[in-house]
Order: structure tokens, then sequence, then C-alpha cells
């Protein structure tokens, strides 16, 4: 078996080999620079992880694997223009450093591309690939669209931020490891358990994200630490502080989350302190480790060695101990 890293500067290698900058360079220069930001590369690594573990090639799952990077990229350059957000991972992001125009249309050119990394394989595997990345790709659509409609909603329940970030976040994580499975040629009983690993994996990762927006170093989270806050984005902390707060808590909360000052320092700092005395934090952080469980239970239905599946568990467990 390959360790991460491995998988890691295997993917760096023929993202290099795949991404040049060409003419137009206001197309692709700012494409090469939304790829090259760095990042965790956890889908990618995902997606070989799992061709590799199921008994695969897993340098055939490296066209696959950049196309879900490619079009994870994608949807980041498009949520950025939305959020109005000035950095992603510590830099300038697209739209800021060129301008909007370039933002959208190099956005265009990575979704297009996405979708043309995967022609290098068989018309069978083509075919499967296809429709595991389309209707991911969609529900990701979906999933940014309730992210926006929550903005302007007093009414969002739990239930409904959790289908949100399952739409938004974990389903391509998912769709990540099906991919591989695809690619290793496994039935469809091995592609659904691995891909149910994937989702609830993934929604473990978004929860331990909006964490770590609010209460994450800001040295090494990459983001603006509060981000979610100016932008009053009703997260799984916003949601369970209201659930779990007093009316005095949840009216100064819903008040704070109707404003966005132009120095938001004292509204961070007060919201983070009625996300700790209501609860909310404490319940967030269980919330994370259910879903990492559940993922792990999935695991164990998976007919695999020991080894191969301690392999996914002991990637999970750092995935939710991360900082980053």
């Amino acid at each position: 078996m390959h360790y991460i890293e491995q998988y890691r500067s295997q993917f760096l290698a023929h993202m290099e080999q795949k991404v040049k900058i060409k003419e137009p360079v206001n197309l692709y220069g700012p494409i090469s620079y939304i790829l090259n930001l760095g990042g965790k590369r956890l889908r990618p690594v995902l997606t070989m992880m799992t061709t590799d573990i199921l008994g695969g090639d897993h340098k055939k799952a490296l066209d696959a694997a950049l196309a879900v990077e490619v079009f994870h990229n994608f949807s980041l350059v498009h949520d950025d223009i939305m959020d109005e957000a000035p950095l992603r991972r510590g830099k300038q992001t697209l739209h800021k450093k060129w301008d909007l125009n370039t933002g959208i249309l190099s956005g265009d050119a990575m979704l297009i591309y996405s979708y043309q990394l995967l022609e290098s394989y068989p018309s069978m595997t083509f075919k499967k690939l296809l429709q595991v990345f389309s209707q991911t790709a969609l529900e990701v659509c979906e999933g940014q669209q309730y992210d926006v409609d929550f903005e302007s909603r007093e009414d969002v329940t739990i239930p409904e931020y959790l289908i949100m970030i399952q739409n938004k976040t974990a389903v391509l994580v998912a769709a990540a490891m099906k991919m591989g499975a695809i690619i290793a040629d496994k039935p469809e009983d091995v592609q659904d358990l691995i891909y149910d690993f994937g989702k609830n994996l993934g929604i473990a990762f978004q929860l331990q994200d909006d964490y770590l927006d609010a209460f994450g170093d800001p040295e090494t989270f990459g983001k603006q630490v509060g981000g979610d806050i100016i932008e009053n984005k009703k997260t799984y902390l916003y949601l369970k502080a209201l659930e779990m707060g007093t009316p005095e808590q949840a009216q100064e909360l819903e008040h704070l989350y109707s404003i966005k000052p132009k120095d938001a320092k004292d509204k961070i700092t007060t919201v983070k302190e009625l996300f700790e005395e209501t609860g909310s934090v404490s319940r967030t952080i269980e919330e994370i480790k259910r879903y990492t469980d559940r993922a792990f239970t999935t695991l164990e239905m998976l007919d695999l060695e020991p080894g191969k599946k301690d392999i996914l568990r002991q990637f999970g467990t750092a995935l939710m101990n991360r900082d980053v």
C-alpha cells in the first residue's frame, strides 16, 4: 500500500503535467493560480487511495482524481465570488487577484476541463464515472443554492442545514471514493458502501470546518477566521446555539446575525462567547464524532483485509483531528 504523502506527491506531479499556462494567459493563468494555492488534496487522494485499497492500479485513477480536484476548485472560485471572500488558503481569492469576469470565465473553463479529464477512460468506465460525476455536480449546485437561501431565511432547521452540507461538501468526498471503486472495477454494493463511508466522513469534515471557521488558528486555517460569522452564515454552531440558548441569548444572537459592521471584531468575539455559553460548541464536537463513527460503522461492512480498513480508519481519524 502507498502512503498518503506518496499519493499526494504523485497527484501533484500529474497535475503539474496536465495543467499548463497557455494562451490566452488571462484564462489559464488564474486556473493554474487557484490549483496551486495548496490545500489538503483530500478528494484526489481519496480517489487514488480507494482504487489502491480495492485492488486497482492507483495510477489509473490520476485523471479521475484530477477531475475531482479541478471541479472542487471551480466550485470554490464561484463560491468565493458569491461570498465576496477576500482570502482562500491564506492568499487572495482569484476574483480579487484578477477581477470578477476572470473569476467567472476561468471557473467555467475549469468545469469543462474536469469533464474532459474523464474522457481518457474506456467507454464503460467513462459512462459510470460520468453518471456519478454529473449527479454530484448537480447536487453541489443544489447545496450552494440552499446555502444562499439560508442567508435570507430566519427559519432554517438543523436537518435542513445537514442536507445543505451533505450536498455542498459531503457528496463530492463520497463521489471521489466511489469513482475510485469504479476504476478498481468493484461491484455496485461495494461502490455504494464506499460512497456512504465518504458521505458521512464528508459531513463530519464540513462540521469540523464550521467549527474551525470560528475557533481555528488563523495562522494555520488559511481562511479568514470568523468568516461565517461576518457573513451571517447559519452554521450548525449558530443553529444549535439558538436551540440550546435562553430566549435572551437567542435574541442577542439573532440581532448580531442581522448586522454587518465594518469592524466585525467585537461581533465575532461576542458570537463565539454565545456559542460557548449555550453549549453549542460541545454539541457540535459531539456531532462531528457521531458522523465520524457512522463512517467507521459503514467501513466495517466492507469486505476488506483488516490492514486496508485500518488505512481508511486512520485517514478518517487524522482528518477529524486536524487544525487546518
